[in-house]
């Protein structure tokens, strides 16, 4: 098996890692656009050779998309169409994209659609480039199938093969309710996380000494403002309309804990961090 990697960061670069180690596949191919870090990538091993997009396509079983999804959903169609030039419908393509709406709708009608699986491995870290590329990042994580009825049963079960050697157990759902889920537990998570971020740099211009004191606490909250925006301004674009209703949400949350902190209410703010405390029945 041979498979194309296009985009060797911390998701593609830590597939690659895995893939060939449990021996899914026998050759690894790496696409990437920055010189540095394709480079690197050689350097730490994550793929066997860097070639051109097409010399992927062409060379690889199964190819795999791990750029963001603004690239990914101008991508994905051309590989479709070189799939069809070689009149080839064994060959596979994958996205890792963390939205799946836009990207499942830009090849809808595609002749070569049942080539395509969607999925969203439920994983990752702050941090980006090939040099955040590490084993058993997907280890007993969810991976996210959408609209899988518009794959090939070969290429689904091809794809869920590949994720199970990943150790990452499947769920399925269609695209549009994958966006809504994902504006809820990622997209609002990221959003808070960098506006935060911005409060507390704001304030740090007067107190020299706020960043001595943040705790544990203030690093694990403020940890996603360091993901890359190049990923996010995608993501955060091609989701607009759930991730808005998310934040309006949590503005309203917002909200009601200042005017019960402003006006004194204690009473208020046990409830309402009481009524936050049941989320430990779903997060353990």
């Amino acid at each position: 098996m041979t498979i194309s990697v296009i985009g060797l960061g911390l998701i593609g670069g830590s597939m690659a890692i895995d893939l060939k180690r449990r021996g899914f596949a026998s050759r690894v191919l790496g696409v990437e656009k920055d010189s540095v870090n394709a480079a690197a990538a050689l350097q730490i091993g994550l793929v066997d050779e860097v070639v051109s997009l097409e010399e992927a396509v062409n060379q690889a079983d199964i190819t795999i998309l791990a750029v963001p999804v603004g690239s990914a959903v101008k991508m994905l169609p051309k590989i479709l169409d070189a799939f069809q030039a070689e009149g080839s419908r064994s060959k596979i393509v994958l996205d890792t994209c963390s939205t799946k709406s836009q990207i499942v709708r830009a090849v809808h009608y595609h002749p070569f659609r049942e080539c395509y699986v969607a999925t969203h491995p439920m994983a990752g870290t702050e941090y980006s480039g090939p040099w955040a590329a590490m084993p058993g990042l997907f280890d007993s994580r969810a991976c996210i199938f959408a609209n899988v009825e518009e794959s090939s049963p070969k290429a689904l079960k091809t794809v869920e093969s590949l994720y199970e050697c990943l150790n990452m157990r499947p769920i399925y759902m269609n695209a549009d309710n994958h966006d809504v889920h994902a504006a809820y537990v990622s997209h609002i998570s990221h959003v808070t996380s960098f506006a935060l971020a911005l409060t507390v740099l704001d304030k740090e211009k007067d107190e020299k000494h706020i960043f001595d004191l943040a705790s544990g606490g203030f690093s694990s909250t403020v940890r996603l403002a360091k993901s890359s925006a190049d990923m996010w301004v995608p993501i955060l674009s091609q989701n607009r309309d759930n991730v808005l209703q998310v934040i309006d949400t949590y503005i309203e949350k917002m909200n009601q804990f200042r005017t019960a902190i402003a006006e004194y209410d204690e009473d208020k703010i046990r409830e309402l961090i009481t009524e936050a405390n049941h989320i430990k029945k779903i997060l353990r």
